[in-house]
C-alpha cells in the first residue's frame, strides 16, 4: 500500500459544532381591543321619479298578488275580507257600483267586477278596485280623495263569489262607462305595485298609460272575454184548449 493510499487518521476528519436549540419564547397574551361602534347606515331616499306620490291599494293587511300577465292586463291582490281598499293617488272618484249584479247564468261583462270604485288620479290615470264587499259611505262620483284614503272593503263580489276575498286592481284611462273593457285594465300594474309596496312611491304609470292609449286609441274595441252568455228565451206557454161542450143524445129518442 502506497503512502497516498494510507487510511486517514482521526485527526484528518472534519468536525462541526451543532448549536444548542433555542428555547421557545413564551407567548405574550394579547390585550382585547375594543372596536369603535359603526354609525348607523344612512337611509338614502329613493329617487323621485314623478311629481305624484302613490299608495299601495290595500292597507293594513298581508297581501299577495300575481306579477305576470294571465288573461287581462290587471292583477288580483289577495287579502283578507274587510281589508281596506285605498285610493292609489290623490284624485276624484269617477264611478261607483254598490250593487252586485253579476250572475253566472248571464256573465255580463260590465258586472264581472261586482261592487267597485274607480278614481281618476291627478296624474290622469284611472284606477279600478273591484270585487269589493262594500263601499265606504260618502264615496260617490265627483268626491275628491287623497292618496291612501279608504274607498271600500275587500270582498269577493262579482264573478269572484266562489273564490277567496281579493281586490281586482286595474289601470286604464278615463273613458265612457259603456266601454267597460277599458275600465277592467289596459296597463300591466305589477311594476308599479312593487314600487309602491317596497319603497318608491313616486313611480308613475302615467307615461305607460299614455303610450298604450296612443297605440290602441282612446276607445278601442273589446277583443278578450267580451261576450255575455245568451239570455235563455222562454217558450210561450201553451194554454190548454177550451173544453168543447159535450152534447148527450137520448138513445131512446123523444117520447111518443
Amino acid at each position: 500500500m502506497s503512502a497516498e493510499e494510507a487510511i486517514p487518521t482521526p485527526t484528518d476528519l472534519v468536525t462541526a459544532t451543532i448549536p444548542a436549540a433555542t428555547p421557545t419564547a413564551t407567548p405574550v397574551p394579547q390585550t382585547a381591543v375594543d372596536r369603535p361602534k359603526a354609525d348607523p347606515p344612512v337611509r338614502v331616499p329613493p329617487p323621485k321619479l314623478s311629481q305624484y306620490t302613490y299608495a299601495f291599494p290595500v292597507k293594513g293587511c298581508k297581501v299577495t298578488y300575481e306579477s305576470r300577465l294571465l288573461v287581462l292586463p290587471k292583477t288580483t291582490i289577495w287579502a283578507g275580507k274587510g281589508c281596506s281598499f285605498v285610493s292609489p293617488v290623490s284624485g276624484v272618484v269617477y264611478e261607483t257600483n254598490a250593487q252586485n249584479r253579476w250572475t253566472p247564468s248571464t256573465d255580463r261583462g260590465p258586472d264581472r267586477e261586482g261592487r267597485f270604485v274607480t278614481v281618476v288620479g291627478d296624474d290622469g290615470v284611472r284606477y279600478l278596485g273591484g270585487h269589493l264587499d262594500s263601499i265606504t259611505p260618502g264615496i260617490k262620483p265627483g268626491v275628491r280623495v287623497g292618496a291612501g284614503q279608504v274607498l271600500g272593503q275587500v270582498g269577493n263580489s262579482g264573478n269572484a263569489r266562489s273564490t277567496a276575498s281579493n281586490l281586482y286592481f286595474a289601470i286604464s284611462w278615463k273613458a265612457d262607462s259603456s266601454l267597460w273593457w277599458v275600465r277592467r285594465g289596459m296597463v300591466e300594474p305589477w311594476d308599479y305595485l312593487d314600487a309602491w309596496l317596497k319603497g318608491n312611491p313616486t313611480l308613475s304609470p302615467r307615461g305607460e298609460m299614455q303610450a298604450v292609449m296612443n297605440r290602441t286609441g282612446a276607445a278601442p274595441r273589446c277583443v278578450t272575454l267580451c261576450a255575455s252568455k245568451p239570455v235563455p228565451t222562454r217558450k210561450p206557454t201553451k194554454r190548454p184548449p177550451k173544453p168543447v161542450p159535450q152534447i148527450t143524445l137520448d138513445p131512446i129518442g123523444p117520447p111518443p
